[in-house]
This record gives C-alpha cells, sequence and structure tokens, in this order.
C-alpha cells in the first residue's frame, strides 16, 4: 500500500506600512517562507513578481499595503498584494496595454510581472469603511518541470 503525504495549504499575510523599506522587508519575508516550505527553486521568480507588486504599492497608494503568500499547489506559490488605492493598473486591467519604451525609468515592473508569471489578474476590494477598499494585484509562479532526457543536446 502507498500512502500520499499532502501538504496542508498555506498563507501568510504580512501588513507594511508606507515606508520605503517595505519592499525589502517584503523580500526578506518571501525568502524565509519560501525556504521552510521547500520552495526554493521559486525563490529568484517570486521575489521579482513581490518586489515589483510591492513597489507598486507603495508607490501609488498612500496609506498601508500588505502582501500575502499563499502555496498554491506543489511548487506553486501565489504573491499577492494589497493596497488602499481602488484603480487597478493598466498591465492588469485586461486587454494588451503598449509597451513601456525601453529609456523609461519607471513603468515597466508590472510588464515585468506579467512576463514572469505563470498566471497574474487583479480584483477590486469593496469596503464600507473608510480604508477597508482597495485593490488585489497577484501573480503565481511555478517551478517548471525537470527536462526530460536529450534535453540542451544539439541534434545529430
Amino acid at each position: 500500500m502507498v500512502l500520499a503525504t499532502v501538504t496542508p495549504p498555506w498563507a501568510y499575510t504580512l501588513q507594511l506600512p508606507p515606508d520605503p523599506r517595505g519592499p525589502g522587508i517584503a523580500r526578506a519575508t518571501l525568502r524565509t517562507v519560501l525556504r521552510v516550505h521547500g520552495m526554493r527553486d521559486l525563490i529568484d521568480t517570486a521575489e521579482l513578481l513581490a518586489s515589483e507588486l510591492v513597489t507598486n504599492a507603495y508607490r501609488h497608494s498612500s496609506g498601508p499595503y500588505s502582501l500575502r503568500l499563499r502555496g498554491a499547489g506543489r511548487n506553486r506559490v501565489r504573491v499577492g498584494v494589497w493596497d488602499s488605492n481602488p484603480q487597478i493598473p493598466a498591465p492588469f486591467c485586461g486587454g494588451d496595454p503598449d509597451e513601456p519604451d525601453v529609456l523609461a525609468e519607471r513603468g515597466r515592473g508590472l510588464h515585468l510581472v506579467r512576463e514572469c508569471a505563470e498566471s497574474w489578474g487583479a480584483y477590486p476590494i469593496r469596503g464600507g469603511l473608510p480604508g477597508q477598499g482597495g485593490k488585489v494585484l497577484w501573480a503565481e509562479c511555478t517551478v517548471p518541470p525537470c527536462p526530460g532526457p536529450g534535453w540542451g543536446r544539439q541534434p545529430e
């Protein structure tokens, strides 16, 4: 008889103040959480996604924001960021937004998230009291399967 090991779902939420150190704290927390859950192979991509989403929240909202990390299956993590600004930015509104200028100093982060994430999205949060609304931007990444035999070989 073979017993399957089931990993219980997990989620962490980190509340961040409107402080320029917030994105660095979020990245350090993400690295720790993924190491603890045996997802070291996801750290680089997930850290890039979290960094861009958290920095966007810091720059474009005036209040606190939060990072939520959630296991989304074997070797898959969802990175979500809530902030109090209800406006969903163009790269996450749907459609095919214009590519940012390659020389622009800002405006490429969310396009980068769309390119690097396995899946991504956004949804509004409706709140009844001030400070309870806003939006969530999220992105998922996964470890690609190991290549099969012959991967990387040149045809003869």
